[in-house]
């Protein structure tokens, strides 16, 4: 297997020599940059900054985050209170190596079929690795699209975002999408790659609708987390139950009763993108043996996928 610190962490591209990032990941970034220095804070300094920052940030949660821009004169990110254009998100002392969980997580999804905005893995000053994700709310410098998530639109908050259910988060797309049978699609997608990750904290604040022009649909896939392997002792496979059931979910459960009877998908789209998770699951797994999660996590989230494609499939 090529060692990890011979990969670029944006693209995972092989490099060689000193170089720490790829041209190519570089030029996703900015066309203009042609290095990228260490994010100049460590984790324990992110995690600080993020706590200080919290009352001014609209995008608080239980992960620290910051928002920041990429100055690529001086070539490194750097911390904004406002406009910021991408969220970075460091290593927490709870759970291990959750930015490069994340960050695999979101490639796998995009393998899978399903939008993600721009993400990565950058250095930081004491050599850990921070996530970053591009905000999908901003189209200029201080312009942004109407974003809300489902807790909003259900009524809920932070504190309720898990009192609810799949089936609710059906009827907010049929509420106010504009194509509610195209969103609903995505949603059967995004919900049987959840199962597959064993992403079991797709709570309300997790969906959002986004308004582009006079189109409202769902907005890129965001904070995707193979959570069963970050925790201790998981005893969920859902956050939010489908048909009453968080856990012991079955192929009949996902596909026939949710993507059938629920979402009202016709038979040959539903096997259509049942065979096409399958025909990922190779890719998947190539996927995760070049990632940047140490070798324990690494074989964790590929056990874990093999077993739910088992069920799944």
């Amino acid at each position: 297997m090529t060692p990890r610190q011979a990969r670029c962490p944006i693209t995972y591209d092989e490099i060689s020599g000193p170089a720490r990032y790829s041209e190519a990941g570089l030029s996703k970034l900015s066309p203009r940059l042609e290095n990228l220095r260490d994010f100049p804070f460590s984790a324990e300094e992110q995690r600080m900054e993020a706590e200080a920052r919290s009352s001014k940030m609209s995008i608080q949660g239980v992960q620290p985050k910051l928002s920041a821009v990429l100055n690529v004169a001086s070539s490194t990110f750097e911390l904004t209170d406002s406009f910021g254009r991408y969220i970075m998100k460091p290593q927490v002392e709870r759970f291990r190596n959750l930015p490069e969980n994340e960050d695999l997580s979101m490639r796998l999804a995009r393998l899978a079929g399903i939008e993600v905005p721009l993400h990565g893995l950058v250095y930081s000053k004491d050599g850990s690795m921070t996530y970053f994700i591009k905000r999908f709310d901003r189209y200029s410098q201080k312009q942004k699209y109407h974003v809300e998530d489902f807790a909003q639109l259900s009524g809920e908050s932070r504190e309720t975002k898990y009192k609810s259910s799949m089936e609710e988060v059906a009827k907010v797309i049929e509420s106010f999408c504009t194509f509610p049978v195209i969103e609903k699609l995505k949603l059967f997608r995004l919900t049987l790659f959840s199962f597959l990750i064993g992403n079991e904290d797709m709570h309300l604040k997790n969906f959002s609708i986004i308004m582009r022009g006079e189109k409202v649909q769902l907005a890129p896939a965001y904070d995707l987390v193979n959570s069963t392997i970050a925790m201790t002792s998981p005893k969920e496979e859902m956050a939010l139950p489908i048909r009453g059931k968080k856990s012991g979910l079955t192929k009949g459960v996902l596909v026939e009763y949710f993507g059938m009877e629920r979402l009202g998908i016709e038979r040959n789209v539903l096997t259509s993108v049942v065979n096409e998770l399958r025909g990922s699951i190779p890719a998947f797994q190539k996927l995760i043996a070049i990632s940047f999660l140490p070798d324990e996590l690494r074989k964790k989230y590929s056990v874990l996928v093999d077993e739910r494609a088992g069920v799944l499939f």
